[in-house]
């Protein structure tokens, strides 16, 4: 799916993430300044603007894992610092998508039904962009920054090795939405299209004159772990649960597959995209 957690928005960060980030910024001023180094001279010697490193210290911004591990190195730290990099990222997320995230890149299979935005695994910079900068409660320039960089990191995903198999089920207007305006429109259905040629991935049309539909109840995501542990995740407005009760898990799948047999073909579907972009 592709409400709150999924394009990456959520509203005001948690508490806990500030907390974290504020308590992470503060350890690095401890050893920066005990290494003898002012923010100018650290920026420096890793590569950074003062302004960053004063941000990062502040916890108004979350360090990429590179600036991590180049502080660590110059301050000194021996790795007290590494060894947060696990939870500065996992800060980069609402704290009710966390956890779905963490199963998401270890799964072997992910299927998704989306009945609002193209999904984020999907989705091109340009668009991922305009919906975080039109979300409301308004976004930060920095939070948008963090959840695009978020964003892209997790379709790292689409190129692991050994390659998990995606399928996606999308409402035909999700497709003819304009979403950050024309060119921004071309630039996604482009990237579907490259998308839905990779083998592993499988993307087919929901057609809206459909009088019967599966879909009713809302979007979700079916997850298949590596261990085998199968799941369903659902949200909406920056709630969302995890289900992985055997019964409830079959209920999610066997919607699904109702959903792919009412959809057009994953071939019917990218001749159909390629058609409405060349209206364009």
């Amino acid at each position: 799916m592709d409400t709150g957690a999924d394009s990456g928005a959520g509203g005001a960060e948690p508490d806990s993430n500030v907390e974290f980030l504020r308590c992470f910024g503060r350890q690095m001023k401890l050893l920066r300044e005990a290494a003898g180094l002012t923010q100018p001279q650290l920026g420096s010697l890793v590569g950074y603007g003062e302004a960053q490193i004063a941000a990062v210290e502040q916890g108004r911004r979350i360090p990429k894992p590179e600036l991590i591990d180049a502080v660590d190195r110059v301050v000194g730290a021996r790795g007290v610092l590494v060894a947060m990099k696990e939870e500065v990222a996992k800060a980069r997320y609402p704290s009710f998508f966390r956890k779905f995230v963490s199963y998401e890149v270890e799964a072997n299979e992910l299927h998704v039904y989306d009945a609002h935005l193209v999904n984020g695994l999907l989705q091109c910079e340009e668009y991922a962009r305009a919906v975080f900068e039109m979300w409301r409660p308004l976004l930060d320039a920095e939070t948008v920054e963090q959840r695009l960089t978020a964003r892209l990191d997790r379709q790292k995903l689409l190129s692991r090795r050994p390659k998990p198999l995606l399928s996606f089920v999308i409402e035909e207007h999700v497709f003819l939405r304009p979403l950050g305006g024309k060119e921004v429109h071309r630039a996604q259905l482009e990237h579907l299209l490259m998308m839905g040629h990779e083998r592993n991935i499988e993307i087919q049309v929901m057609p809206t004159d459909r009088d019967e539909h599966g879909g009713v109840a809302g979007p979700f995501t079916l997850i298949l772990t590596r261990s085998g542990r199968r799941m369903a995740y659902t949200e909406v407005q920056s709630h969302s649960t995890l289900h992985a009760e055997p019964a409830r898990v079959q209920g999610f799948e066997s919607t699904y597959g109702v959903l792919r047999a009412q959809a057009k073909n994953p071939k019917e579907s990218l001749a159909w995209i390629e058609k409405l972009l060349g209206e364009l």
